[in-house]
């Protein structure tokens, strides 16, 4: 047999072999475990309509605003009670009735005529303005000294269309801090002689201040039979021994004047540095500025 003939015979199908085709389906194949579905990830981002608004809980429901209605938590720091945020809290808490009923929605709108009652004290529309002036000399708070003396509402003129008056009263030489305000109730606090709030003054004397008579200031005196109590009395650091600081609940200036002048010494001039907390930061000589909403809780909480 030659090559070729050995080559066909390897290539071709062996006669009588054993492997047979046969047309018989195989069997099925056992299918694998499968474990847990994973969870598709949702990767689309979600669009937010910026016109739409979400409904906070307790909100009142949006309707057309009548004239002249105003947010009952506007209406309630309008009336210098608290602030706006404050406010929210004491509406939410059931602490706030209009006309009678608790309110405890929020975005509630009072109208013209409401009566208005915040923690068991009835309010009042007109805005509190609170006013805090530098006063120069030369200035009075009187109005019956003639026209030699100029009016300290010239140096607020402008401030408000409210009709404000100061807290106390100040005569021509003395300078410093006073507060104006058309809250009645808050002037008529601080004119009290119970009131507890801690004024500070700067006394400029005629003659040095004697050791002897300043502890003697420092304990207290009585002056036309009432007892004045001062807190604290001091030399200014790195001024002469006639300027001296003054600590003491008392706004009336003639007082200031009396404890010095009742140890035979003239008071040269006397100017307020400090008003229940309120100082004379950032504030020039003959300026003034509103009080914020913190210095206002401040002051009724004194």
């Amino acid at each position: 047999m030659n090559d070729k003939q050995g080559s066909n015979s390897r290539g071709g199908s062996r006669p009588g072999g054993s492997r047979t085709n046969s047309n018989k389906p195989k069997p099925a194949m056992q299918k694998r475990a499968q474990g847990p579905k994973k969870a598709k990830v949702n990767t689309k981002v979600a669009v937010v309509d910026p016109n739409k608004v979400e409904k906070k809980p307790n909100q009142a429901p949006k309707r057309p605003k009548v004239k002249d209605e105003i947010r009952l938590n506007k209406y309630i720091s309008n009336s210098g009670a608290c602030s706006r945020r404050d406010a929210d809290i004491y509406i939410q808490s059931g602490n706030v009735k209009v006309n009678g009923i608790a309110i405890t929605e929020m975005g509630y709108m009072v109208k013209p005529g409401d009566t208005v009652n915040f923690d068991g004290m009835t309010l009042t529309p007109e805005k509190k303005v609170y006013i805090l002036l530098n006063k120069p000399k030369n200035f009075t708070t009187a109005f019956d000294e003639g026209q030699e003396f100029r009016n300290v509402l010239e140096l607020v003129k402008g401030s408000t269309t409210s009709k404000i008056a100061a807290v106390g009263r100040m005569d021509k030489n003395t300078t410093g801090l006073l507060l104006f305000t058309n809250d009645t109730d808050m002037i008529r606090k601080f004119s009290l002689p119970s009131q507890k709030s801690s004024k500070i003054y700067q006394v400029s004397l005629d003659k040095n201040l004697k050791f002897e008579d300043l502890e003697k200031i420092s304990k207290g005196l009585t002056l036309d039979g009432h007892r004045v109590f001062v807190e604290e009395v001091s030399y200014i650091e790195d001024e002469a021994k006639s300027e001296i600081g003054l600590k003491l609940r008392s706004s009336n200036i003639k007082v200031v004047r009396a404890i010095f002048e009742n140890f035979k010494y003239d008071v040269l001039r006397v100017d307020r540095v400090s008003f229940a907390g309120l100082t004379k930061k950032n504030l020039p000589r003959g300026n003034w500025r509103l009080l914020t909403d913190q210095e206002i809780i401040n002051l009724k909480n004194v």
